[in-house]
């Protein structure tokens, strides 16, 4: 099948990173894949929810929305109520960045990731995940060299990107338009020591095989490789 931008079946789409994004965050980037654009940012804040209150460990929680223009036709914005979607992904950014986190070198902070959709076609998710992870790390490293945490909290790179199948054919890096048109999608979260942290799989219009879901994993491996490739020009 034709892709846009004449993509091979198992090519991500382009990325541009803009790191130091936004004046005020302890750490920001605008992450670019294709025509979905995400800002990240990363602010690290005095105190702990309650659960955590006198242990001696941090926490790290995100939010995630997409702004009124970020689609063709305007979405709502979630000014009282977070809709289903976003609070799922918001979870799923918070899940995927606490799980290569030490928290007791945080000490009783908390950081809090804000990924905000400019432009969506596609993968926002997943584009949350690498491009905060991105964030996280700018924020980290201002925080240690202001003095106000001693070493790196951070144990691991993490990144996401989907793929799926389309018209029978196994695709990477999901576009709306082939994501909307997919037979099955997958979300996957990885870390660059090659451990899952999630997998999200749905067959939309039919189940999908043995053979595709290890299919799947494999475009998925390769593409998170290469979006680990793009952090470290950055980081």
């Amino acid at each position: 099948m034709i892709r846009s931008f004449e993509r091979k079946e198992d090519e991500k789409r382009e990325v541009r990173i803009s790191p130091n994004y936004l004046e005020n965050a302890h750490g920001s980037v605008l992450f670019e894949s294709g025509k979905t654009k995400v800002i990240c940012t990363a602010m690290l804040v005095e105190g702990v929810p309650p659960f955590l209150e006198g242990k001696g460990k941090g926490w790290l929680t995100a939010e995630y929305a997409m702004l009124p223009a970020s689609t063709p036709t305007r979405k709502k914005r979630e000014t009282l109520k977070t809709d289903g979607r976003s609070t799922e992904i918001k979870r799923l950014i918070g899940r995927s960045l606490r799980s290569v986190m030490d928290f007791g070198a945080l000490g009783e902070n908390t950081i809090y990731i804000d990924c905000d959709v400019i432009s969506a076609d596609g993968g926002t998710r997943t584009a949350s995940i690498t491009g905060g992870f991105i964030a996280l790390v700018l924020c980290v490293k201002k925080m240690i060299n202001d003095g106000i945490i001693k070493r790196d909290p951070i144990k691991d790179n993490v990144a996401a990107i989907s793929c799926g199948v389309v018209d029978d054919t196994l695709l990477l890096d999901l576009e709306y338009s082939e994501d909307s048109a997919a037979q099955a999608d997958m979300n996957v979260v990885m870390t660059k020591s090659g451990g899952l942290i999630e997998v999200q799989c749905t067959g939309e219009k039919r189940p999908i095989t043995d053979e595709e879901f290890l299919g799947l994993m494999t475009l998925s491996k390769k593409g998170i490789a290469e979006l680990f490739e793009e952090q470290d020009k950055v980081i």
